[in-house]
């Protein structure tokens, strides 16, 4: 397994959905870099024993957290407990980035 990456080189966009970008995967937790063009998102789900952390790298986005919404800028960093239902848009003008670890996996 690679334990070293560049979250920069690591980033590919998609122009027809938000494209996940694996960095690591082990039995216990996976981190990737999510990649939202303007307008795009992803619907709220929610993952049973599972908690999720987005860490926003570039840009701005809404992220909802069960009932709540916020918009997140770069540097903020969410939890999105297991059980909760969580997603993310993308209502900006620039492209979002964020970096992503979930665990255990579900």
């Amino acid at each position: 397994m690679e334990c070293f990456h560049d979250v920069d080189r690591a980033s590919a966009f998609a122009d027809a959905k938000m494209k996940k970008n694996n960095l690591f995967t082990t039995d216990r937790m996976f981190c990737d870099v999510y990649c939202f063009e303007p307008g795009q998102e992803q619907s709220p789900h929610s993952h049973d024993g599972s908690d999720k952390i987005y860490y926003v790298v570039e840009g701005a986005g809404t992220i909802r957290i069960g009932s709540e919404e916020r918009v997140v800028e770069a540097g903020g960093v969410v939890l999105a407990p297991a059980g909760e239902p969580h997603g993310v848009v993308n209502h900006g003008s620039n492209r979002l980035r964020l970096l992503v670890f979930m665990a255990p996996l579900p």
